[in-house]
């Protein structure tokens, strides 16, 4: 496999650690709100990752933390702890919040058919372990106390940017023009490693430590977490963009400096996805997410072949009408596949040859855009039904979109369910007048209003438009 390696700014050729294991580690989310569809397109990204490796025939061992404390609203070290931020909003402890936001993230994955990692480790579960990793960063003299906080010195390290290619002023430009510059640094661009109760005082989870009461920062669990489970070497390490300054930039200079030697060899990171005004987030516009699109009437993995028809390296605009024209094409593809016989001879060699052919194609950094070509040029091979469904059914352990599903299952629509939802209730409405209740045409009516749907009486019967 060939990949785009952030560290190296350059496709390379994969090549696990001498023990045959691939140790991979995956940023998790921080469980204080749903998952919008934008952070979901990188852990569909990770996921397809993780399972071309183990197609290809190698062992995987993916690990992925869960930021249940010490993520503040800004990854500069400063502003309100994301998770008690979660607290405050709905009137609950910081615990049920990440409960609750925890297992919607995992439902929210399952929908997407996203494998659970091998391991998922919350931050609070690992409180000795940051500790640990600080007492020996400050033993090095990496690290430095000052008005009860402990810091990351970036100045003893000489390539503290090595992930981002950029100067330490540069990458301030824009990260601290609208926060308050913490004066207790010696340098800008250190980072905290744990909060004592000098600062954040209503911070609701709170652990004893030789520094004082406090929590740990964002930073050092994803360092701690990951050598925990994988050790002092990491194959690979995953994220979106946006983490790569500050949070894995600071993983690399932590770790390093706690380990001595170097840490991961290739960082694999997703682009954004935008919506119409730019990047998708969750204070903006309307909230997109899987439960959302279910609710307008989408199939959550009409969503995921709308991911995969882009290259993870590349920016990705959601629009409705995307999604709608992915939601065709998706459901043409299952159409026909599902006409396809099964009953008919398979010829593995024909089976064996394309799945090399995929192998080769999508492990061109990971280019699932040409991957469903491969589907449909197996569509239009001259060979027998059973062997297009064990082929297909063999790139599905990849791309994950159910493609070859059982006989029993309901036959697709081209039309989207939001469209079969709405023809279901003009037809009701329809008959309410048809019987003079007129109460009720006039509530369904509403009900489509508060939909998005405008409809029009004409002599030709009932249309509509969707705003």
């Amino acid at each position: 496999m060939n990949i785009y390696n952030t560290l190296t700014k350059k496709v390379e050729e994969f090549k696990e650690n001498e023990n045959g294991k691939v140790k991979m580690y995956t940023c998790g989310p921080t469980v204080y709100h749903f998952a919008h569809i934008g952070n979901l397109r990188t852990y569909m990204m990770e996921d397809v990752l993780e399972k071309f490796l183990r197609y290809s025939g190698l062992d995987v061992l993916r690990v992925m933390n869960i930021t249940d404390v010490g993520h503040l609203s800004s990854d500069g070290d400063t502003g309100e702890d994301k998770m008690l931020k979660g607290a405050k909003r709905e009137k609950k402890t910081v615990l049920e919040i990440a409960e609750f936001y925890k297992n919607a993230f995992f439902e929210d994955c399952k929908k997407l058919n996203i494998k659970m990692p091998d391991i998922v480790e919350p931050a609070t579960n690992c409180i000795p372990e940051f500790i640990k990793t600080i007492e020996v960063l400050i033993e090095k003299d990496y690290a430095y106390i000052a008005d009860g906080n402990v810091y990351f010195d970036t100045s003893k390290l000489d390539d503290y940017n090595v992930l981002t290619g950029h100067s330490s002023e540069e990458l301030m430009v824009g990260v601290r023009d609208d926060v308050t510059e913490d004066l207790s640094k010696k340098n800008k661009s250190d980072f905290v490693l744990w909060f004592t109760k000098s600062k954040f005082d209503d911070q609701e989870l709170k652990w004893d430590s030789p520094w004082g009461v406090g929590y740990p920062g964002w930073h050092i669990e994803c360092s701690a977490i990951s050598m925990k489970h994988c050790g002092e070497y990491l194959d690979i390490h995953c994220g979106g963009v946006d983490n790569i300054f500050p949070h894995h930039t600071n993983e690399i200079a932590q770790s390093e400096s706690y380990l001595g030697h170097k840490w991961c060899n290739y960082w694999f990171h997703v682009h954004h996805l935008n919506d119409e005004t730019g990047k998708m987030s969750k204070s903006k516009g309307e909230f997109l997410t899987v439960s959302l699109l279910e609710s307008k009437g989408y199939n959550p993995l009409a969503y995921r072949f709308f991911c995969l028809q882009s290259h993870y390296r590349k920016p990705l605009t959601f629009s409705y009408d995307a999604l709608d024209q992915a939601t065709l094409t998706y459901n043409k593809l299952l159409k026909r596949i599902d006409a396809l016989n099964p009953d008919t001879p398979i010829d593995n060699d024909f089976v064996a040859s394309a799945k090399a052919k995929f192998i080769d194609t999508v492990g061109n950094d990971l280019n699932t855009a040409l991957g469903i070509t491969c589907i449909y040029d197996v569509l239009k091979a001259d060979t027998t039904d059973a062997s297009k469904l064990a082929t297909l059914k063999s790139f599905d352990e990849v791309l994950s979109i159910n493609l070859v599903r059982e006989k029993t299952a309901e036959p697709v629509s081209e039309k989207t369910e939001f469209e079969l939802q709405i023809e279901a209730l003009i037809e009701e409405r329809k008959q309410a007048k048809k019987d003079k209740n007129f109460a009720r045409a006039d509530e369904i009516r509403n009900q489509l209003s508060d939909m998005g749907v405008t409809i029009k009486d004409t002599r030709e019967g009932t249309t509509y438009t969707i705003d």
